[in-house]
Formats: structure tokens, sequence, C-alpha cells
């Protein structure tokens, strides 16, 4: 298995044992010769249950077991336990917070086990780099000149770069999604560029770009002016349709400065049905997220005051149905009071069941559980705040072992 990933935990109240000690022995008893024989589970143990039993290890466990002997390195780097690991453990979605805005270094945290994971990413240079997820794998963009794109899975260290995507090279905002099909593996990558008209001020360039896995190459969906409205920074792909925020320019009477667009891949919208199709947000939001729970649109948002929008009252969660937004929970006092030096801005995440909300500000992540519409705080992250402006952020993902780039 590939990487160097450090799979020392940072559970601080941890008081389970040791999950890398896999020195176990059988002991038989003869009654007769009154003899005790140490057998090795190794020797007796048919491929097929050891590896039964190894996919009931935590991902970490799975990685101390690689390294016990070449035998059980055979077995848990094989494709066929790979596969079948997955589908065995369930497996909660973690969330990774970087250590620093300067270096791919941080924590993976486990919801299932409460422990933190040191892990280093490869590819990605600092933390202010363009982050998607889908079913394992992970896209990174650069944030300078938006050429450099690679695929990674931040579990196995497997990654691949990407053709540089088309359209404009120098946009004033880019917009990063990807899609993982669960069945084949195969994935497309999209990239939603906007760009300020030249001597307009109300008027932007949109283009959308998508990435096909399969055929391995790019191509330019769409290319379009919006009056009145610009790209963002903030898409997600979800059922087949790409969803992105775009916000107002101030170029005509719009009750919210955000609305949502669904473009769908497989019709490819015409240029005259994107704007037509608008669906508007639930309300004033500051540090809108798009996310995709099990094939639904998820849209967390800071829920800005009447008088002055820009200062959040709290944090909403809603999910999409059809074109109407359903409220499906909101953050209780004494959480939105919890996160210390929480101002207006937030950082947020999620995949399957789990949305993870992340103040800037502190190294302080809660979990809101979607199935069990509970609110719980992570346990306390390894990483300590060295200066009073330093920013944390991170995003979310899901542990697989199988998914390759």
């Amino acid at each position: 298995m590939e990487g160097e990933t450090s799979w020392v935990s940072h559970c601080l109240d941890d008081n389970g044992g040791d999950n890398g000690n896999f020195n176990s022995f059988l002991e038989l008893s003869d009654e007769d010769n009154k003899e005790n024989t140490e057998v090795s589970l190794d020797l007796i143990l048919p491929d097929d249950l050891l590896e039964r039993i190894l996919t009931y290890l935590p991902v970490p466990g799975i990685f101390r077991a690689g390294s016990v002997c070449k035998r059980w390195n055979e077995i848990v780097n094989s494709r066929r336990f790979l596969w079948n690991f997955s589908r065995v453990l369930s497996q909660k979605p973690w969330y990774f917070m970087f250590t620093s805005s300067g270096e791919p270094f941080g924590y993976a945290y486990d919801p299932l086990l409460k422990k933190w994971y040191g892990i280093e990413l490869p590819c990605i240079e600092t933390s202010n780099w363009f982050i998607a997820s889908s079913c394992g794998l992970v896209s990174f963009m650069d944030n300078d000149s938006r050429s450099e794109l690679y695929i990674c899975n931040p579990i196995t260290k497997r990654y691949k770069r990407l053709q540089e995507p088309p359209g404009l090279k120098f946009a004033d905002y880019s917009a990063l999604a990807i899609s993982v099909n669960r069945t084949s593996n195969n994935y497309c990558v999209s990239v939603v560029k906007s760009k300020q008209v030249p001597g307009e001020y109300f008027q932007w360039d949109l283009s959308i770009h998508v990435y096909d896995s399969q055929t391995r190459i790019w191509v330019t969906h769409l290319t379009q002016v919006l009056p009145g409205w610009r790209g963002g920074d903030e898409s997600v792909i979800c059922d087949g349709v790409l969803y992105f925020l775009i916000y107002s320019t101030g170029g005509g009477a719009h009750e919210n400065r955000h609305s949502l667009i669904a473009y769908n891949l497989s019709n490819r919208s015409s240029q005259d049905e994107l704007l037509k199709s608008s669906i508007p947000v639930p309300c004033a939001l500051t540090c809108g997220r798009l996310m995709n729970l099990k094939e639904k649109l998820v849209l967390v948002g800071g829920i800005g005051k009447q008088d002055r929008p820009d200062i959040i009252k709290g944090i909403g969660i809603w999910i999409l149905n059809g074109k109407v937004w359903v409220e499906i929970a909101r953050m209780p006092h004494r959480h939105f009071q919890g996160f210390g030096e929480f101002d207006d801005v937030f950082a947020s995440s999620g995949t399957d069941d789990l949305v993870y909300i992340q103040s800037y500000g502190a190294p302080t992540l809660l979990v809101f559980d979607m199935n069990q519409k509970q609110w719980k705080w992570s346990q306390k992250c390894p990483v300590t705040k060295k200066f009073p402006l330093q920013l944390f952020t991170g995003f979310c993902f899901e542990p697989r072992l199988e998914t390759v780039p």
C-alpha cells in the first residue's frame, strides 16, 4: 500500500489498547502429555478466512496489518480484499484539518473511533488550493495559475495529474467539483470559470468545463455572459447535475445576493435556460457551501441579520426538494457560541450523512448527523493556534482504499 501516512492516534482520552499488536497465538492443551504448544494463527488460518477477519479492521489497522508479514501485506493489497473491505465495514466520512496555510500537513478525524491521525497530502502545496471530494477521491487545483489539477486518494497517496483545464487562463473566480461513479469508479471533474467583461462591471463571462476519466479529455460545455451576476468558488455535482452559486453584482433589484444555478451535465442546458432555471437561496447567506449527501443537494450557510446581512445570527442546513429549500436544522445557540472567536466566516464540508462545520479562527470542529439530527463536538484536534490571526480550514472525504485516480 502506497504512501507514508502516519497512523499515530492523537485521541486525547483514548483508553483502548494498541490496535497495532497482531502477535496473537492460540494455546492448545493436550491433557494426555500435559504439554502446551503455541501455534501462530497465521499458520492455521486459510487465506480467505484471514482476509475476512482483516476486513473488519479500521483503516489505520489495515496499514498496520500490512507491515506484520509478507503474507498479510499481499492480502491487504489484493484487489479482492480492497473491494470487500469497502463493503464489510461501514466507514463514516473523515474531516481533514490543515495545521497551517503554508503546508500540506494536517490531521484527519475519524468520527467512528473519535481519533485524529496525522496525514501529509501529496500534490497539494498550500491549504488555499481549490479542493473537492467524492467517494474516496479528492481533487486539488492550485489557486495561482489554476493550471495544476490533481486527483488523489488521501489514504493510499495514489494520485494523477490531469491536463490543464481549457477556457480562461486567468479567471477571477473558479469553482471545482468532482463526482465518482460508485459502481465503475469512473469520475468527472468540472471547473466553472468566471471573469469580468473588460469595461463592464455588471457583466461577467462564465464558462463550464468538464473532464471525463474514461475519455481523458476536457470538454467545454458552455460559455456565456451573465448580466448582473458573476460566478464564485462554490460548486458540487449531484445526481448528474452541476450546481453552483452565483453572486449579484448589483446590476438589478435582487432580493438575495446569492442564487443557485442547476446545469444538467447530460442534457447540457442551453444558455437561455441557465438564468431562467436559477433557484433563489433561502435567505441572506454568508459562507454558503454546497454538498452532495447521498445524491441530495444540501446547503449550509450563515444566516445574516435583517439589518446587517454580513453579520450572522446563526447557521442553517437546508436540503433542495425540487426547487424548494427545506430547512433541516439550525445550529443551537449554545453550539454557535462555543466556537469562541467565531464571527462571520466559517468552513463547512460534508458527505454521506455527516456535515462538518469549522471556525476559521480556531481548530474547533462541530459535526451534524443528518440521520440522527444531532450536533456533536469532535475530539479536540492536536492543532494548536500559534498566533492570533492564524486561520484554520479543512475538507471532508470518504476513507476508501479501493478507489484509484
